[in-house]
């Protein structure tokens, strides 16, 4: 294949509308890391053997192969065998490179965006991949998938083929300079498979798609195998080379977390991350680990650690105002919490991209403040002249100084005591709300909230459901309080409109949980689509931090540093650890270590 010079999103908005320049790899600002001809990623091993297997576990069960729908409760495992038109570099913050489609090219304008489909590029069935299928793709996921598909692939105003091979998509917004890169991650589906066969059904049948691996074996419910396809068509490519190295990958689903980890004590469970530093401390004293047969690692990242937080559905009466909302934050104890939970591991979050150059901290600058001003009258004065930080108590587990301020803004926002329960003052509703949780280790946290806002009047329940209740309330935002972890990129974009966005926050199936109803949000998601340059995604993304930390949304919990893993010591990885943390398909099963542990 004849390899271009790459332009970059920071020189072509420097340039006047001209013709597209074809090249195998694109970035969303700056140009990209590896060059053309490059022979890997630099977080893989093209050395890595072949073979063995890799088990996983998980929580729930699941009633569906159709991973594009709202409906039903799809099982892991759809990167291994669905693929994209591009393929992400996990060491930059957000290039694409050639995989499906052999090259991409664009107006300097991003008004637009062609693909040439690569030769040889094949499904499962052994059917080629053509135009026809990723037309079908986007015109099919547009009016029948899920919500951030239909949102983004609505903004493609037409569609042209240059030629046998090739595709183009015609923006209606064509200043929206991340659109080109969202195509190219398009996961790209059989036509004919869909033949006969309605899209939007749930089904355990499996859809063929062109990853390295296609569905072995299915046991509903409880397990779901995928086996490598050897000799795959992509897996010489240079953003495939060295990944995707164990012949068999399985999920095997549990009831609840204590019933994964035992699974995992007794070796049915290779791996398993742990974000609980109650159980990192003291959970995995047993005979593997005391032999060294089990290993605790540590990953050290370089991505944003996301806002890990319980969430406020303003979409209920007693979350509707700020100021109630702000009082919630007020009877959690973040130093009592870690310390007699967590063992100190955690770290306070205030920020939604916390760990990032993206948080904002400190004062906002005049950049910042030129992107709000024109919304001065509707937003918070804090996001003008403070910096936000969660309220902070002695970790005494008492917390009067933080509860007396709570009492103040409820009394503020028009909730008063009545005999020892809060009441609103005009309708004499009472304050109480549910919290639902997914995961019963969760459920120490949320007491402690409910206890603690007990003390002010509020009835606070704790209810832990199954996967499909939670799906489905999630879904249609059927709860008052919930445990959730927004986890961004480094190079956020469109689908910011899908967490925190108006429109979404009237359709089922997104991310907007909170219900937020913002036009100053509005405004800086789309800036920080449409940003020529990293300078000014910056800015809009710290301007839009400001005015959702103000916006009392959640209350924010707590992040660690590192990645933590626990895991039976039969693996080999990879020196490099790339910026958005380890990656498994770069992993194999090292045959000795396995050996070891089969003696």
């Amino acid at each position: 294949m004849k390899h271009f010079a790459v332009l970059s999103l920071l020189s072509l908005a420097s340039l006047p509308a001209g013709p597209s320049v074809a090249a195998d790899a694109i970035a969303m600002h700056g140009t990209p890391k590896y060059p053309a001809g490059f022979g890997h990623f630099d977080y893989a091993d093209p050395a890595a053997p072949k073979g063995g297997r890799l088990v996983l576990g998980r929580v729930g069960g699941f009633d569906s192969l159709q991973h594009f729908i709202v409906r039903g409760r799809p099982a892991d495992g759809r990167r291994l065998s669905h693929q994209s038109l591009l393929a992400r570099a996990y060491d930059e913050p957000f290039s694409l490179y050639a995989l499906i489609a052999e090259d991409v090219s664009t107006p300097p304008d991003r008004a637009s965006v062609t693909f040439r489909l690569r030769p040889g590029a094949r499904f499962h069935d052994g059917g080629e991949i053509t135009v026809e299928d990723v037309i079908f793709s986007l015109q099919t996921l547009r009016d029948q998938g899920r919500p951030n598909h239909r949102y983004f692939y609505s903004q493609v105003a037409g569609i042209e083929r240059p030629g046998p091979r090739t595709v183009s998509f015609q923006f209606k917004d064509g200043s929206n300079r991340e659109l080109p890169l969202i195509m190219g991650l398009m996961p790209v589906l059989s036509k004919a498979s869909f033949a006969g066969r309605p899209f939007d059904r749930v089904s355990l049948d499996p859809l063929p798609g062109s990853g390295p691996y296609r569905v072995a074996k299915v046991d509903p419910g409880r397990s779901i195998s995928y086996r490598r396809i050897a000799g795959h068509w992509a897996e010489n490519l240079p953003a495939m080379r060295g990944q995707h190295n164990f012949d068999l990958v399985r999920f095997d689903y549990y009831r609840d977390d204590a019933a994964m980890l035992e699974a995992f004590k007794a070796g049915k469970v290779d791996l398993r991350p742990e974000g609980n530093p109650g159980l990192w401390a003291q959970g995995y004293d047993f005979p593997a680990r005391r032999e060294g047969k089990v290993k605790l690692m540590e990953f050290d990242h370089g991505r944003p650690a996301g806002m890990y937080a319980i969430v406020l559905n303003t979409r209920r009466p007693m979350f509707a105002d700020p100021r109630a909302r702000a009082a919630m934050a007020h009877g959690f104890d973040f130093q009592w919490v870690n310390k007699n939970l967590f063992h100190g591991a955690y770290r306070r979050t205030r920020s939604y991209f916390e760990n990032s150059e993206l948080a904002a901290t400190g004062l906002p600058g005049p950049a910042e403040l030129a992107l709000v001003a024109p919304y001065r009258d509707d937003l918070p004065t804090e996001v003008f002249d403070r910096a936000y930080r969660p309220p902070k108590a002695d970790g005494s587990g008492r917390l009067r100084r933080n509860l007396r301020a709570a009492r103040r803004l409820l009394a503020q926002a028009g909730w008063q005591i009545r005999d020892l329960k809060l009441v609103h003052g005009e309708s004499g509703r009472p304050f109480r709300f549910e919290i639902m949780l997914l995961r019963r280790s969760n459920e120490k946290l949320a007491l402690h909230l409910a206890r603690n806002l007990g003390k002010l009047g509020i009835e606070v329940a704790v209810r832990t459901v199954d996967t499909a209740q939670y799906q489905q309330r999630t879904a249609t935002y059927d709860f008052d309080a919930m445990i959730y972890l927004w986890d961004p990129s480094l190079s956020p974009g469109n689908e910011q409109a899908f967490y925190w966005g108006s429109d979404a926050a009237d359709r089922d199936g997104t991310r907007n949980y909170p219900g937020i109803r913002v036009p100053a949000i509005d405004d800086l998601v789309r800036r920080i689509s449409d940003a020529a340059d990293r300078a000014s995604l910056v800015t809009a993304v710290r301007a839009m931090d400001r005015v959702l930390q103000w916006g009392h949304y959640v209350i924010p919990l707590f992040h660690l540093k590192a990645d933590r893993v626990a895991l039976w010591d039969r693996f080999g990885w990879p020196k490099r650890t790339p910026l958005y943390g380890y990656r498994l398909e770069t992993w194999w099963e090292d045959a000795a270590k396995a050996a070891r542990l089969r003696r």
